[in-house]
């Protein structure tokens, strides 16, 4: 039998199949006997303990799974899946790759993205450049935040030919695929993939994107409980047409109903504030009753109180009242006000009782963003966020899929219903401008507005069958090369060092409340999100950034724990705020990884551009990073703490770095390669490494421009710079770096990249700076003045002398005629070079390097608070520190800097951490603001070492 697949059938059609190295007789028997393997897994006391271990009853879990693709909690069986199908890790076998860095574009229109609507989802094909660049068939993939499984879906499809030409690549007869240069690069063929999910909702979602089914059998299925349901219910949906016949109704429109503050008239808020032309609420409108002009604002909220069809007391919920009826007549739409018998049917359905099958569970309020929202206006349950008669309706159909005895057909035709839920529920908000009333809720939040649309099951389900059977069909490929499990990504239960690739998706600080967004799903299977080990920002639930962040560490650690040494690891980012994005680069390098690209993706261009600053985060991101090899790790242990051990880490990280990267016949800057990015990066890696650095920024940049050849303010390995020359030969121009001004670092920055190609004067540059200082600035940070910038980081010209070749090269390139070819010390070519400033040569920057960090040292040493001396003095000696001034200005104990130069804190830091003086770091750090630690990878780096290091911060 072939170990090519998780499961085959025979070839000789006695419908065998084998999982797992395991053969058995049929589909069935096969479910049945992992299904009562994990019926006992979970009367494991042991096993339920598992972080991240979802909220349910036994029979719900094992009612929602389909072991061993996919259990709706820790999936027992991903060791087996590795043993089976997974390499070990070779040191010996060749692997290299370049981080990806070429334009990434896929939009959403795709039918498999549009298959199950998500909170947030990435397209397939966008994951597929990612897999195919770092991967061979056959490799394992992770996603330990895999939402609906995108990632499984692109592992599997790169075996696609039609979908891997579909990216723009050629797929040779041998399966060898040339990118669009026509240079081999990879090979076609699936992947396998683990995909986890703390919520699941989310991975009942990716089990069905990513299993087999028969769409045949699932088409015949849905088209029979629809019907059923409908011979059962369609008389709730019915109305009559003006020539008396019975119409199927598509949309009942129900609005909220207010009263006036001045007659205390009810005001049907569709009836007077709805604009139906421009689709929006009007700013004003007048009282039905006393003409008295009314605002949302200003009329008052109506209750009603009934009695709950569950619970069985008093419930008190705001009042609304069906205004509108749409239904067709062949394909012409109708609309109509509900008449005498709408309302009666309406009446009868609220008489009738709730199937047992409607959840009715408590929402956890007051631990929930929203919940100040929906709380208020009467919705705490389940049933409560729908009318009675989509309960009716939604019970039928999920009481017919799950009655359906083919596990894998019953699971498709549940996740075909539940599509159903939010489009049922009152979240769904009436749009008249909108060809289509499905799917109309705000994504992402809890909301239920003053105009609800009521859809009726077929008009959200007839058209969505037919699109799920003409998508599926790629399902019917996969042949069980995705493995599904529910638990926390920081306990994913894998081997160590047994992933070829990650990619990962995690979530964005507080962007979506996603285990919040999942109780409304959830509550029909009976199977909760487990959050308290959610990776999130939130309140409500008392966690914070800190929370957030040390979260996302244990997940990056335990990544980093499976993943192969020499691999790759590609983390998609989203958020708008610097310090969220600094929490993932920090927890990043501090569990191992060494991050050699950072993205941007352009809103406007549409593709991936260089960023130089880690705050500007305003855009989408991609992270490439590596774990190193075993090689470098051994070699590091044995000199790391020498000069020796930094020229290693460099040489290993310059070989992962992009050699080039273009668009549009332009070379583009790439930042991981600027000498002070690459002493960042090697910093980060000798702090994780609990290693104090052997050299200075300066003595680092000397370094380097003596050991390694240098082009375009970027630094290259000999092998690479050919490369390099060559395919900048071709190209018409590099690139400028775009540089977002906001504090001292980034300001030294631009003036770096306005310098280095154009020497000029304080008062040439002047207006440019100051254009720079806009409201952008850190509110905290110390405005510098030009020329205390110039004076600490550039050299000046002066007059003596021969000009300096930076200034010497501008002037005769760029200036009259007249001073081309001239000697550098030719009187009219000083003359026209004085007082120009100019980025001095790394070879003889240090001295300047010296010098600046004495005078931020200087300005560190007054941050310290009243009455605290660190702990490298011995006052009684009268000592001192470098840069440190006797007596030292001190503030208030307990007092926050208002206003601070967080270069000073940078360089203060660094030099308490070459003295073993955590003490320090946490000192100071308490009078900081706390933006200050959370938008600096740098300072959370090394205060997080401090910590770690004292045992806290106290």
């Amino acid at each position: 039998m072939s170990q090519q697949n998780l499961a085959l059938k025979n070839a000789d059609g006695t419908g065998a199949v084998e999982c797992l190295g395991q053969t058995f007789p049929s589909e069935e028997a096969r479910w049945k006997h992992f299904l009562t393997l994990l019926a006992a897994k979970l009367k494991d006391p042991e096993f339920r303990r598992i972080e991240g271990f979802p909220i349910g009853k036994d029979e719900d879990i094992l009612a929602l799974s389909d072991p061993p693709y996919y259990t709706a909690c820790p999936n027992p069986w991903i060791g087996d899946f590795l043993t089976a199908y997974g390499t070990p890790y070779d040191p010996k076998k060749p692997y290299h790759r370049e981080p990806f860095v070429a334009d990434v574009h896929e939009g959403r229109e795709h039918p498999i993205y549009k298959a199950h609507a998500y909170h947030t989802k990435v397209p397939h094909r966008a994951i597929m450049r990612y897999i195919l660049h770092y991967t061979e068939p056959g490799d394992v993939t992770f996603d330990g935040f895999a939402g609906t499984g995108m990632a499984g879906v692109a592992a599997q499809l790169c075996g696609d030919r039609a979908e891997v030409q579909a990216l723009g690549y050629r797929v040779r007869d041998d399966g060898v695929i040339l990118d669009e240069e026509g240079k081999a690069f990879s090979k076609l063929g699936a992947r396998r993939t683990i995909l986890n999910d703390l919520s699941p909702a989310a991975t009942f979602i990716a089990y069905n994107y990513n299993t087999p089914v028969d769409v045949d059998a699932f088409e015949r299925e849905a088209k029979r409980i629809l019907k059923e349901v409908e011979d059962g219910l369609g008389w709730m949906y019915e109305t009559k047409h003006k020539d008396g016949t019975k119409r199927r109704i598509d949309f009942t429109v129900w609005s909220e109903v207010f009263t006036c503050p001045e007659c205390g008239g009810e005001v049907i808020f569709i009836d007077e504030a709805l604009d139906d032309e421009a689709g929006s609420v009007r700013a004003e409108f007048p009282c039905p009753h006393c003409d008295a002009m009314l605002s949302k604002r200003k009329v008052e909220r109506m209750f009603e109180t009934v009695v709950d069809p569950l619970l069985g007391g008093s419930w008190k919920r705001v009042k609304f009242k069906p205004c509108l009826i749409q239904y067709r007549v062949g394909k012409t739409k109708h609309e109509k006000a509900p008449d005498a018998d709408d309302l009666a049917i309406l009446t009868r359905i609220e008489k009738l009782p709730l199937p047992k099958s409607v959840p009715s569970n408590l929402w956890p309020i007051e631990q929930m963003y929203h919940g100040s929202r929906i709380a208020p206006k009467g919705f705490t349950h389940t049933h409560q966020f729908f009318l009675p008669r989509p309960l009716h309706a939604l019970a039928a159909l999920w009481e017919c899929a799950t009655g359906v005895s083919d596990a894998r057909v019953r699971a498709m035709l549940l996740y075909f219903v539940e599509q159903t839920i939010w489009g049922l529920s009152r979240m769904n908000r009436y749009s008249p401008t909108h060809f289509s009333q499905v799917n109309r809720m705000l994504n992402g939040v809890y909301y239920i507005a003053s105009q609800h649309a009521e859809c009726s099951p077929w008009y959200i389900l007839d058209g969505k069958l037919k699109r799920l059977v003409g998508t599926f069909g790629y399902n019917a490929r996969f042949k069980g090369f995705s493995q599904v499990t529910t638990a926390s990504a920081a306990t994913a239960a894998l081997p160590p060092e047994s992933l070829n690739y990650i990619f990962t998706d995690p979530p964005f600080g507080e962007n979506i409340y996603y285990a919040d967004m999942n109780i409304l799903v959830e509550s029909w299977h009976r199977v909760f999100t487990n959050t308290k080990t959610e990776a999130i920002i939130d309140e409500a639930k008392g966690k914070g950034l800190s929370e957030y962040q040390q979260l996302m560490l244990d997940c990056f650690r335990e990544y980093f724990r499976v993943l192969k040494p020499g691999r790759w690891m590609t983390v998609e980012f989203s958020n708008s705020k610097a310090s969220v994005w600094n929490a993932i680069q920090t927890t990043l390098q501090e569990a191992g990884f060494v991050v050699a690209n950072v993205a941007a993706l352009d809103k406007q261009q549409r593709s991936f551009r260089s960023v130089t600053s880690p705050t500007a985060v305003k855009q989408d991101l991609v992270i490439s990073a590596y774990k190193p090899n075993g090689g470098l790790e051994e070699r590091f242990a044995k000199r790391g703490e020498t000069e020796e051990g930094v020229w290693d880490f460099t040489q290993t990280h310059l070989r992962n770095l992009p050699v080039v990267k273009a668009r549009g016949g332009q070379l583009e800057f790439i930042a991981e390669r600027d000498p002070r990015i690459l002493y960042d990066r090697m910093v980060a890696f000798y702090v994780g490494h609990s290693t104090l650095v052997p050299l200075s920024s300066a003595e680092f940049q000397a370094g380097l421009a003596e050991r390694f050849p240098q082009r375009d303010e970027m630094f290259f390995l000999s092998e690479q710079v050919n490369e390099y020359d060559k395919k900048r030969s071709q190209m018409q121009d590099i690139g400028q770096m775009s540089i977002f001004v906001e504090d001292e670092k980034s300001a030294i920055a631009w003036l770096r990249n306005e310098l280095k190609d154009k020497p000029r004067t304080q008062q040439d540059i002047h207006p440019d700076f100051l254009q720079q200082l806009n409201a952008s600035w850190k509110k905290w940070e110390t405005r510098p003045e030009l020329r205390a910038l110039l004076e600490q980081n550039f050299l000046r010209y002066e007059g003596d002398g021969e000009v300096p070749s930076q200034i010497h090269s501008y002037l005769s390139s760029d200036s009259s005629k007249e001073l081309r070819n001239l000697p550098k010390d030719h009187p009219q070519l000083r003359h026209k070079a004085k007082d120009r400033w100019y980025v001095p040569d790394p070879k003889k920057n240090i001295d300047v390097e010296k010098l600046r960090n004495r005078r931020l040292l200087e300005e560190f040493w007054t941050y310290l608070p009243a009455g605290y001396s660190p702990p490298a003095l011995n006052p009684n000696r009268g000592e001192t520190l470098p840069g440190m001034k006797v007596p030292i200005p001190k503030i208030p104990k307990g007092k926050k800097l208002k206003e601070l130069r967080t270069e000073a804190v940078r360089v203060g830091f660094k030099e308490c951490y070459r003295l073993k003086d955590y003490q320090t770091i946490l000192i100071v750090a308490e009078q900081l603001p706390e933006s200050v630690l959370n938008e600096d990878e740098t300072l959370q780096m090394l205060y997080d070492t401090a910590v770690t290091r004292t045992g806290g911060n106290d």
